[in-house]
């Protein structure tokens, strides 16, 4: 069966473009889904953004409200941001706890076969500008992917090591292909960013490995 390999960021507004189109992907053809978060880059290179070019950020947040108008995506910025970061400077905090939590969580949710249902839910939240941070917010999108809440953080506690090791190996098999998000792998053959999802579908079809039967998704 062809394993379809998706590397994805909580942080990142391109992954949470892509989300449904990937879990639909995910649902109509005959693969085995892989889904592996990865920190964001402002964890993976915390000095990226104060040594990169000044129209990174600006470029960015043009664009994405831009390609959420085009999808028919609500979209606004983070309430709160998931990373503790300083955008003037480009600084960013040694310790990240919002997002250690979710990554947790969502290595988590990937372990009971929910990840990519959890991405969602929560990028739902993340990039539209609604509450998310609270536990009654984690708890609302853990109950809509079909999961508990508790039992997510139980097993995050229990399995620390586990989950560091697994989110090690996630990064560096992302940069097997390139470093960014959403970065889908079919076979060993990359497809980079969101606006590369219709050439994986092409791919996928040209294979011929639509499902026939509906199928289920994993993780």
């Amino acid at each position: 069966m062809a394993v379809l390999d998706i590397y994805w960021s909580f942080r990142s507004p391109y992954s949470y473009l892509a989300i449904d189109r990937l879990c639909h992907i995910a649902g109509t053809y005959d693969i085995e889904t892989k889904f592996r978060p990865v920190r964001p880059l402002a964890m993976r290179e915390p000095d990226f953004f104060e040594r990169g070019r000044k129209q990174f950020v600006p470029y960015l947040m043009r664009d994405f409200p831009r390609e959420a108008e085009r999808l028919g995506l609500p979209f606004g910025l983070p309430q709160p941001d998931p990373i503790d970061m300083d955008m003037a400077t480009g600084r960013v905090a040694a310790d990240q706890p919002l997002m250690d939590r979710l990554m947790a969580l969502g290595l988590a949710a990937c372990e009971k076969g929910k990840g990519l249902d959890f991405a969602k839910a929560v990028s739902a939240r993340v990039w539209t500008g609604k509450p998310w941070s609270d536990d009654a917010a984690l708890d609302a999108a853990a109950a809509q992917a079909g999961l508990d809440l508790a039992e997510l953080e139980a097993f995050a506690r229990a399995r620390k090591d586990e989950i560091a090791a697994t989110i090690e190996a996630n990064e560096t098999g992302q940069l097997t292909h390139h470093w960014g998000v959403p970065l889908m792998v079919l076979d060993g053959e990359p497809f980079f960013g969101q606006d590369r999802l219709d050439s994986l579908v092409w791919r996928l079809d040209k294979l011929g490995l639509k499902r026939v039967d509906g199928g289920t998704q994993s993780d």
